[in-house]
């Protein structure tokens, strides 16, 4: 946050002057230079201390770069480390895994080509017998037991569906007779395939035998029709298991395979070879995977002696090897995250004839115990091709030169790569927990040396702070020269003591005094001591926050400052509201008598505008505060007067002289002693002096002749800005910077210049538009910033107070909006909500027009109006502020939450709902605003008496407040203010609540109705005292304890206005003598009017003997009883009783004062003059 006063000094450091008198003459009066050695503060010389504290700070540099490498190198290598050896296991374990694909693949190849060729084998030998027997030959054989002897092969092949297939060679000339013996050998095979196969879904070997075609056919030349006549054929002839494949009507017996390309390639590669013929791999798609195989063929020979060359092929078994089913189950119960890249490769170039159904690689992925086709293509990563482990798995050493043109028998080969989830594997954490290791290992090591260095860093920084602030300190409050000699004198002392707990005590304590040697004085011959007093500040302040006095104070001490630096002048001190000053010491001057004047006439003209532009932002009587200076020159005894908060102290009688010229100075001007008078008329100056016109006493001198010094023509200098804040009611939204949500003369765009220029009236509509745009803000931030138009309730804006008398709408428990803790606590800032310039129109206009609807008479005027206001701010700030202590009152933990360091359960818990909804503030200061509107300056019983129309519409009750609410209310209903009252309610109930809150409030201020009165005793009562025997006529409470709290709310919110509405009584005396005066000016001329049935000068001082023993003090003790209110209770309560007792004394003299003041006034024929002022009469 900004010092407030450095705030000022800034702000306040430009000032503007002109014409012959300007302050910024020469010769005698020249402004020393600032630059001087008075201006100057003392640095402590530390080149050495600094000079020393780079050399380590290197040192440091250095020692913790080594440190930083070292981490980073050994961090390094136990990275590499622990990766080398994980990169270690990842391929040894790799290798095991690939090691068992190959083993197995090759095992499992051997074994099928093994078998096959035992099975034709024995197949050629078993027939070779049956057919000898029979005396037939090939092709006329069916292999018996067929099923059963193709299930064992086809057990080798790990598939849970296998194929084998027997196919013979049927010549054109046999085919005819073959096809004869297929038929016949069909329903055979049929049937005891089925009794050793099992069931065939119902199917029986008539079923079977329907489907199978009597003849010999191939798919390539039309739908099953027979095979042409030419050329060898190569009918199925036996099948395992036995089925029909899917999709294809018939039985697959009889089907000529050879027309299939790839099968017929095979074959002739094994009629020449005599040996096995191997295809490539092809791809092929089922009906949910993806699957790949190897279609061998087994030749089966007429003669069962291999060594025979003569023997023929007469057939062959078929079969196809599917790997991905070996794949499948290579590794059993193997997690899924073994993953290997199989790619296996024939030595066969790429088909590309029409006939091919093959090529030449495909790739494997399996997954622990599962396997997928990847493609027909090398898909594995390159990355791993160091790691490739690769194996001849089909080679069956065949004579190439044997094979037939145009073909080829492939060697296959396997190759196995890692894969990177199968590195993954491998990958642990280590290597980032031994890394990290190492790294904090180092990192504590520099830590530790870091925080030893801080630490020493620290204790070194702490003396020289503690040092620095010392030397600050001193060089404030002492001039340069008396600090230079003090420490040299505690030095001194120092050494003589050697005793190093001495050195932190306060200067010049008691035990020291005597090793300090001689006091620290001097006498100075020439100087000009100034005093300089804020005229009315005493009573200003009674009826303003603390913080806003603080506020004015800075501004003005800040603005003092600026000017004293500015002229070489010595600030001696501040006393309350006293500003002491002195011109020629420490460093003397010849022109000190000049230099003092030309500081007092700069201060009189920034005093003028620092609270003409503060009335904005503090409220009504600021503009009245004026400095009151007295000035003396004479020689003064300065010096340290040792002892407990030393200080740099003037003594002698021209002290006291000058502090006598000011307390019998005069407001807003400068009075000086003939002393200063000839040192000013001596240097040329004397046109600023006027003789006093009478002599004055000063106690201890008698009497004496004084000179008012002229002022300076008052400038605003343009640009000028100084430190203001406007305290918002409600405190406890205060932003995170510390400023407050409430408006300034810069939030209407009002600058210096224009803020001089306003009248009373305007500066006192600016206040209060201020004032309530910051409640505006609150309203919204409570509604989640949520404004729009309200155009659904007009209906009601306009029906609302048409069914009676605004009296008749009073009612005795207004409800109490509630919030949640939850709510309070997510509230949006209203530092967040900004106010349109149209809604900022709108008010400026509707206060304005308030304005003038206030008559110009003494006391029920828009000035008064003000200071009402001005105090329920005042009390709406206290309720807030007591809260935050007691809001630990009511609810749960739950429900705490946190508010400016205190915890808050709700902010109702205290203040029974007021300060927790910010309708319910603006709606009690609205009212204040508005609640003497029209005022005749008459009480209601004249009116009465006078049978006016108003006393008719109103029945003769509360006629001035119930006049007053109806035209406020009627104004801010017309269209030109539809926007501000959409930020003030947007709901139906949020318009009847404020119209509530306004009746209630206003109503309250009518406290000469007997019968009002006694019923507002009843419900105090009733809710504060829980007497049941003061029960009012509105109906009995629900006895619940919201219903109460909402009752104690309504009589707050009404005696908080009421207490308002005399607020001058409660406080300063010099506030309530100005506006009792203006009260009796209001009656007496109504009496002079005819207006008034009797003189009230006659019993004007009992009659307020009387208002303070009947109502003023009883009032301000409900305050106090009510617990509201905090310390404000009890400061208008003690104000009360002290202005009863100083009217006690004074009272009837200062009536005679009246009276003869409105005779006076009278005969000038002039308006009265209400002007803040401070009588010098008899009283």
């Amino acid at each position: 946050m900004t010092d407030p006063v450095e705030n000022g000094k800034s702000h306040l450091s430009k000032s503007s002057t002109c014409g012959p008198e300007s302050d910024s003459s020469t010769g005698d009066g020249e402004i020393p230079d600032p630059s001087s050695p008075h201006h100057q503060q003392a640095n402590v010389p530390l080149e050495v201390a600094r000079r020393e504290e780079k050399h380590v700070f290197r040192a440091k540099i250095f020692a913790t770069t080594i440190l930083l490498v070292a981490v980073g190198v050994v961090a390094t290598f136990t990275y590499l480390l622990v990766d080398f050896q994980e990169n270690r296991n990842f391929e040894s374990q790799f290798h095991g895994y690939a090691s068992e694909v190959v083993t197995v693949s090759r095992e499992t190849t051997s074994q099928i080509f093994n078998a096959l060729d035992a099975f034709s084998v024995s197949i050629s030998s078993q027939a070779a017998r049956e057919l000898e027997l029979r005396n037939s030959s090939w092709p006329f054989y069916r292999i018996p037991d067929w099923s059963v002897k193709a299930q064992r092969l086809a057990e080798l092949t790990r598939r849970d569906n296998p194929y084998v297939a027997f196919d013979v060679i049927v010549t054109q000339d046999e085919r005819e007779e073959w096809e004869t013996f297929a038929s016949a050998e069909y329903p055979i095979e049929y049937q005891y395939a089925i009794e050793k196969e099992g069931d065939k879904n119902g199917m029986t070997a008539e079923d079977f035998l329907n489907k199978t075609l009597p003849y010999i056919y191939q798919s390539d030349i039309g739908p099953f029709l027979p095979s042409p006549d030419t050329g060898d054929l190569l009918p199925m002839f036996q099948l395992y298991p036995l089925q029909i494949f899917p999709g294809v009507p018939f039985m697959p017996l009889n089907w000529n395979i050879q027309a299939y390309g790839a099968v017929r390639d095979l074959f002739r590669i094994a009629r020449a070879t005599k040996t096995a013929a191997v295809g490539g791999f092809f791809i092929y798609l089922g009906a949910n995977t993806k699957s790949s195989g190897t279609e061998i063929l087994q030749p089966v020979f007429d003669l069962a002696d291999t060594a025979d060359e003569d023997r023929r092929v007469v057939g062959g078994i078929s079969l196809t090897l599917h790997w991905l089913d070996y794949f499948k189950n290579l590794f059993h119960g193997v997690d899924s995250d073994v993953r290997l890249i199989v790619v296996l490769k024939n030595s066969c170039p790429p088909s590309h004839n029409a006939s091919a159904i093959s090529d030449h690689v495909v790739t494997y992925q399996i997954d622990g115990s599962d396997a997928i086709v990847l493609g027909e293509e090398d898909l594995h990563d390159p990355k791993y091709d160091s790691l490739e482990v690769t194996e001849t798995f089909i080679d069956l050493g065949v004579d190439h030169a044997n094979v037939p043109d145009g073909l080829c028998i492939p060697t296959s080969r396997l190759h196995v790569y890692p894969s990177d989830l199968l590195e993954k594997k491998f990958e642990t954490r280590n290597r980032a927990i031994y890394t990290s290791a190492v790294v904090v290992i180092f990192s504590f090591t520099v830590l530790v040396f870091l925080l030893y260095d801080f630490v020493v860093r620290r204790l070194q920084r702490t003396v020289m702070d503690r040092i620095n602030k010392q030397d600050m300190i001193v060089a404030n409050v002492f001039p340069s020269a008396i600090r230079d000699r003090l420490y040299q004198a505690k030095g001194n002392a120092l050494k003589q003591s050697q005793s190093v707990d001495q050195s932190t005590n306060s200067l010049g304590s008691d035990s020291e005094m005597g090793k300090m040697g001689a006091p620290l004085a001097d006498l100075f011959p020439n100087t000009s001591i100034v005093f300089a007093d804020i005229a009315g500040f005493t009573a200003w302040s009674s009826a303003r926050e603390p913080q806003q006095v603080f506020i004015l104070l800075e501004n003005i001490y800040g603005a003092l400052d600026t000017i004293a630096n500015r002229y070489a002048i010595f600030k001696v001190e501040t006393v309350g509201d006293c500003y002491v000053a002195a011109a020629g010491l420490p460093d003397p001057m010849d022109n000190h008598a000049i230099i003092a004047c030309k500081f007092a006439r700069e201060a009189l003209k920034k005093m003028k505008e620092i609270t003409h532009q503060m009335e904005v932002d503090l409220g009504p009587d600021t503009a009245a505060l004026d400095l009151r200076v007295g000035i003396h020159s004479g020689q003064v005894t300065a010096g340290v007067l040792r002892g407990e908060r030393s200080r740099f102290q003037l003594f002698g009688d021209t002290m006291n002289t000058a502090s006598r010229m000011e307390s019998s100075g005069e407001r807003d001007r400068i009075q000086v002693t003939q002393v200063t008078a000839d040192l000013l008329t001596e240097a040329g100056y004397a046109r600023w002096l006027v003789p006093r016109a009478n002599t004055i006493f000063v106690k201890g001198k008698g009497e004496m002749q004084t000179y008012w010094v002229s002022k300076a023509r008052v400038l605003v200098a343009k640009g000028t800005k100084m430190k203001s804040e406007m305290s918002t009611v409600d405190e406890t939204n205060e932003s995170d910077e510390g400023t407050s949500s409430g408006g300034s003369s810069g939030e209407y765009g009002l600058g210096p210049e224009d803020i001089h220029t306003l009248t009373k009236t305007e500066r006192l509509v600016e206040w209060n538009a201020a004032l309530l745009t910051s409640l505006l803000q609150q309203i919204i931030a409570s509604r989640g910033g949520l404004v729009k138009p309200i155009k659904q309730l007009s209906s009601e804006e306009r029906n609302i107070g048409t069914n009676g008398t605004v009296l008749e709408e009073f009612t005795p428990t207004i409800p109490m909006k509630r919030f949640a803790a939850e709510d309070l606590q997510q509230r949006q800032s209203p530092n967040s909500i900004e106010i349109s310039d149209k809604v900022k129109c709108q008010l400026r206009g509707y206060l304005s027009k308030v304005a003038s609807m206030y008559k110009d008479i003494p006391f029920h005027n828009f000035e008064h109006a003000s200071h009402v206001t001005s105090s329920v701010k005042k009390l709406l700030t206290r309720i807030v502020n007591t809260d935050k202590s007691h809001g630990l009152a009511k609810g749960t933990n739950k429900t705490k939450r946190k508010s400016n360091g205190v915890d808050l359960v709700d902010l109702a818990g205290h203040s029974y709902g007021i300060t927790s909804d910010p309708l319910t503030q603006f709606s009690v200061v609205f009212s204040a605003i508005i609640h003497d509107v029209n005022h005749p300056g008459v009480p209601n019983s004249q009116l009465v008496k006078e049978n006016t129309r108003s006393a008719q519409t109103y029945k003769n009750k509360s006629v001035a407040e119930q006049n007053s609410v109806e035209l406020a209310w009627d104004m801010l209903m017309q269209d030109e203010y539809e926007d501000l009252r959409a930020c003030i309610y947007q709901t139906k109930e949020d318009l009847y609540r404020f119209r509530q809150l306004v009746v209630n409030t206003v109503m309250a201020t009518d406290i000469v109705d007997n019968e009002l009165q006694a019923l507002r005793k009843a419900r105090w009562e009733t809710a504060f005292s829980g007497n049941s025997e003061f029960l009012n006529p509105w109906g009995e409470s629900d006895g619940s304890e919201t219903d109460l709290e909402n009752r104690k709310a309504t009589i707050v919110i009404e005696h908080l206005i009421q207490a308002s509405d005399v607020a001058h009584t409660m406080q300063h005396w010099h506030i309530y003598k100005s506006w009792n005066e203006n009260f009796f000016m209001e009656c007496y001329q109504a009496y002079q009017d005819g207006r008034a049935e009797s003189d009230p000068s006659k019993n004007w001082y009992k009659g307020e003997i009387g208002f303070f023993d009947f109502y003023v003090i009883p009032l301000a003790k409900k305050l106090q009883s009510c617990g509201v209110f905090g310390v404000s209770s009890d400061e208008y309560l003690n104000y009360a009783v002290a202005n009863r007792e100083e009217w006690v004394l004074k009272g009837e003299c200062l009536v005679k004062e009246f009276l003869s003041k409105y005779h006076r006034q009278q005969d000038r024929d002039g308006t009265s003059d209400t002007a803040f002022k401070q009588d010098s009469g008899a009283c």
